[in-house]
């Protein structure tokens, strides 16, 4: 068995992470994942698409706090390592502590970083603030005296209302100081209703279960920070370069709202 694979993986179902990276063109997926990804773009097209603009997000949110000084990133539900991972964008002299509760996931970024003393990953749910703060990684990794950029790309919407997705995204306010930042992107019902209600109920079938909020209700997620331009919206507006086919699909950012907000 291959080295990223952990013992008794759960094959039955597909992960979230997975289908995430076989959309990007990644290899660290299975069949169970690949024939649900394929069902899902038989009936939304524009998957793929989506996958990409949204990792050009996290792309452009990196550069941005870079450029106003940041140099230690918090990565939520960071998801199976590809081209361009944060700390890879961010280079030499930051930190960065990544996060996720999928079993490939974390098996492969420990992989990866295993020669790294500038990265690590810490094995919990990103819904259970306690435990990623008060992991041993992240308080040898991360100083909170210092700013921090949150990064909270496709993870809210997979926290239901009984875990109190709000409440998480509090405690992770209230532990950076300020000067720090935050970035969102989340499955919005406000632009096309149906075509989320679809992907939800989809997504019943693999182990993550999505929840789409409104725009109100996304903006809840950032509480009083101050948001940069240009503000809480489509994902697709973050876009640096635009993907290849994306124009064949000019509703696709609506989908995901996205945004970035800094702590005043």
């Amino acid at each position: 068995m291959a080295d990223w694979i952990p013992d008794g993986i759960d094959l039955s179902r597909p992960s979230a992470a997975r289908v995430y990276d076989y959309f990007l063109g990644g290899g660290h997926n299975f069949e169970v994942d690949r024939v649900f990804a394929e069902r899902a773009l038989a009936a939304h097209p524009f998957g793929r698409e989506l996958a990409v603009i949204n990792r050009t997000f996290v792309r452009r949110a990196v550069q941005f706090m870079l450029e106003r000084g940041i140099r230690q990133f918090l990565d939520l539900g960071s998801g199976i390592p590809t081209v361009g991972n944060v700390h890879e964008i961010a280079g030499e002299g930051t930190r960065v502590v990544y996060v996720d509760c999928d079993d490939v996931a974390v098996a492969h970024t420990r992989l990866m970083l295993r020669d790294s003393d500038r990265a690590t990953i810490v094995h919990a749910d990103a819904a259970r603030p306690d435990d990623v703060l008060g992991a041993p990684e992240t308080r040898r990794m991360l100083d909170f005296g210092q700013p921090v950029g949150v990064l909270a790309a496709t993870v809210f919407h997979y926290v239901s209302e009984r875990q109190d997705p709000f409440g998480a995204a509090a405690r992770y306010r209230e532990a950076i100081m300020r000067g720090s930042y935050l970035a969102v992107s989340h499955l919005s019902s406000d632009g096309l209703p149906v075509r989320v209600g679809q992907m939800a109920e989809l997504m019943k079938e693999s182990q993550n279960n999505v929840h789409p909020r409104t725009r109100v209700e996304i903006a809840r997620l950032f509480g009083d920070f101050e948001m940069v331009a240009p503000g809480l919206t489509g994902v697709a507006h973050w876009e640096s370069e635009r993907p290849t086919d994306a124009g064949r699909h000019e509703d696709v950012g609506l989908l995901l709202q996205a945004g970035i907000g800094r702590k005043p």
